[in-house]
C-alpha cells in the first residue's frame, strides 16, 4: 500500500464509515465512523510520502514503532494514542491494514468489536458456529458479519478465529487463516479431531448456555 486512494478505499470498507475533508484542504482527507463522527484514519502527503494517522492502544503504539522505522508518533496528535504510518513501501500491507482495523475498532462501537470479544470466550479445545458467535455478539442474524470480521482479524494471537466453524462443523476455505489446512492444524493442536474438513459439533461445540 503506497497511495492515498488505497488507504481510503480500505478505510471505507468498514461498516458505517464516510470520507471527510474538514480543513478545506484536499491534502487532509479523513475517514470517520458515522456512529460518533470520530475519525479513525487521517491521510495527508508530507515530505514526498502519503502518511496515515491511526488511533492506537498506548501499549501497542510502541510495539508498532519498534517493529517499523516508518511508524512514528502521531504527527500533530497525541503521541500516546496516535501513530503515523509513512507509506514508503517498507511496511507489509497486512500490517498497515491491521493498524487501520485496530484504529476503527477503537473509535467505533462496532459489531466487529463485539464479535472479537465473543470469539475470545471460546474455550481451548472447543469450537463455536458463526451463528452462535453472532448471537453472543448481540444479533443472531449477523452470522455473515462474523465471517467478514474474522477475515479482518486484527489480532490472531489473541482472537482465536480458527475455533469458529459453520453450522455443519465445516472449516473455512483455503483463503482464511493463512492458507489451506492451517485451520485444521490449529484445531488438531488443541485436540480437536478434523475429518474430511469437518468437526463433530456434538463432541466439540462450546456449550455457552
Amino acid at each position: 500500500m503506497k497511495t492515498r486512494e488505497e488507504a481510503l478505499e480500505y478505510g471505507l470498507s468498514f461498516p458505517d464509515t464516510y470520507k471527510d475533508a474538514p480543513f478545506h484542504d484536499e491534502n487532509w482527507q479523513l475517514i470517520r465512523y458515522k456512529g460518533n463522527k470520530k475519525a479513525f484514519l487521517w491521510t495527508y502527503e508530507r515530505e514526498g510520502y502519503i502518511n496515515l494517522n491511526v488511533k492506537v492502544d498506548p501499549v501497542k503504539a510502541y510495539f508498532w514503532r519498534r517493529m517499523y522505522g516508518s511508524v512514528t508518533p502521531g504527527y500533530h496528535q497525541n503521541k500516546d494514542n496516535w501513530n503515523t504510518i509513512i507509506l514508503d513501501g517498507s511496511i507489509p500491507d497486512k500490517d498497515i491494514k491491521m493498524m487501520i482495523a485496530e484504529s476503527y475498532d477503537l473509535v467505533s462501537d462496532s459489531p466487529s468489536k463485539r464479535i472479537y470479544e465473543a470469539v475470545k470466550k471460546i474455550p481451548y479445545g472447543h469450537v463455536a458456529t458463526y451463528s452462535q458467535i453472532a448471537e453472543l455478539a448481540g444479533d443472531k442474524k449477523m452470522a455473515r458479519a462474523v465471517g467478514n470480521a474474522l477475515h479482518k482479524n486484527p489480532d490472531p494471537d489473541n482472537i482465536p478465529c480458527f475455533r469458529v466453524v459453520n453450522a455443519k462443523g465445516e472449516l473455512a476455505g483455503a483463503f482464511a487463516f493463512g492458507g489451506e489446512q492451517v485451520q485444521a492444524k490449529l484445531l488438531l493442536a488443541e485436540g480437536i479431531e478434523v475429518a474430511d474438513g469437518r468437526v463433530d459439533l456434538k463432541k466439540y461445540q462450546w456449550k455457552n448456555r
